[in-house]
């Protein structure tokens, strides 16, 4: 197939399949008239990588999967360097988790002191500085 069908069917654009021919992930294979020709197999590992992607993986972290499936691997995560890969994001997803709990426990606490705040009794409307205490400059008569 061609690099248009092979977009098509994998839902990405043919700018992108040429970015990941520049970086290694896809083959680089040309037909007699100097077009790029694709199979199945390179179908398979366009969709490991946009899958990998849409999880949140870098485009680096999907090469250890394309390189199983290269090898000839039923699956792109049958490979010691693919499962380090997995132990890495998971590592780093945990650690989001805990700075996202922090956050979230920091807001709560804010919540709290402004609601306790405005339970204490009504909150004075703020004036600025440059106007007078009803939004008229105390300069004008009108």
């Amino acid at each position: 197939m061609r690099i248009g069908e092979l977009a098509e069917r994998a839902g990405t654009s043919t700018r992108a399949l040429r970015y990941y021919e520049s970086r290694g992930l896809l083959p680089a294979r040309r037909a007699g008239n100097g077009y790029r020709t694709y199979d199945e197999d390179d179908l398979r590992l366009i969709r490991q990588i946009r899958t990998l992607q849409d999880f949140g993986f870098g485009l680096e972290e999907t090469r250890p999967f394309v390189e199983c499936l290269r090898a000839g691997h039923p699956a792109g995560d049958s490979c010691a360097a693919s499962l380090d890969v997995y132990r890495a994001k998971l590592a780093e997803l945990d650690e989001l988790i805990g700075r996202l709990g922090s956050v979230r426990d920091l807001v709560g606490e804010q919540l709290a002191r402004a609601e306790a705040v405005r339970a204490a009794g009504p909150v004075p409307e703020p004036m600025c500085e440059l106007t007078g205490p009803h939004g008229v400059d105390e300069g004008d008569d009108g």
